[in-house]
């Protein structure tokens, strides 16, 4: 009797704990988290107008409002984690962030480490100069001195004609830099080039150097939190959301490939 009754105590156990787990997984819908029932996302917090740090600490922008539409379709609490964006994509890849919303470029190189969902806005980096520069095309920066920020796929770019390349954390404040004298250019997202211009930086944009797709990096380990992205961002798109966003801190749409 004994026997009989240690044995239903171990197969309720067993059902209670294996209840448990099925309840965990379905809050979390079968996605690996870096905590359970958040979406903790990365981005700088230094590239105006997509992420840009506030007075307390907390960060606002195209990026992150698109950060907080995605998590509440995926159902889950946004959380957000400012780091310096030469570093993201490895907190992503170790899992520290669950995803980098931080206007990263699909490239190859990114792809050895992680995966991108699909493109959330479309942009490209142009080169910008002082008023009083003769520079107009990338053959014209031949061994000039050109600032880019840490981490971004610039300096591949600027390598290809020169090797005097200076490095900022931040695009913005390289575009400072050049500005108040320095360097010869900068190269960035012509979107973080028009914004410092209306912000009566002393510069102006050049040659349009290529067309990017910008998306959201996920663990490569990650694919149901993936393909829920995905979704989520499709349905952004349809409902027109996205376009919202684009327009609140672009001022015109970048959600949908210029066909220019």
């Amino acid at each position: 009797m004994k026997k009989i009754l240690k044995g239903m105590i171990v197969a309720a156990s067993v059902a209670v704990l294996a209840a448990c787990g099925s309840n965990e997984e379905a809050s979390s819908g079968g996605m690996d988290l870096a905590e359970e029932g958040k979406f903790t996302y990365a981005s700088s917090g230094e590239f105006n107008p997509f992420s840009v740090t506030q007075d307390d600490g907390s960060m606002t922008g195209f990026d992150i409002e698109v950060a907080e539409a995605v998590a509440k379709e995926l159902g889950l609490e946004p959380v957000q984690q400012k780091f310096k964006f030469g570093g993201i994509v490895e907190g992503v890849k170790s899992g520290r962030f669950d995803a980098a919303v931080a206007s990263h470029t699909i490239t190859e190189e990114r792809l050895q480490a992680v995966d991108f969902s699909i493109p959330y806005y479309y942009s490209g980096p142009q080169i910008y100069v002082r008023p009083d520069s003769d520079i107009e095309t990338l053959e014209d920066l031949e061994g000039l001195e050109v600032a880019v920020a840490k981490g971004t796929t610039y300096q591949k770019t600027v390598s290809e004609v020169t090797d005097n390349i200076k490095f900022y954390d931040s695009d913005v404040v390289a575009l400072e830099a050049l500005s108040s004298g320095k360097h010869d250019a900068v190269i960035t997202d012509f979107v973080t080039g028009k914004e410092a211009i209306g912000a009566g930086m002393n510069i102006e944009g050049k040659q349009l150097l290529e067309k990017s797709e910008q998306a959201i990096a996920v663990a490569k380990d990650n694919e149901e939190l993936l393909e829920k992205i995905n979704d989520a961002l499709e349905k952004l798109h349809e409902d027109g959301t996205l376009t919202e966003i684009s327009k609140e801190y672009i001022g015109e749409d970048i959600t949908v490939e210029s066909e220019e």
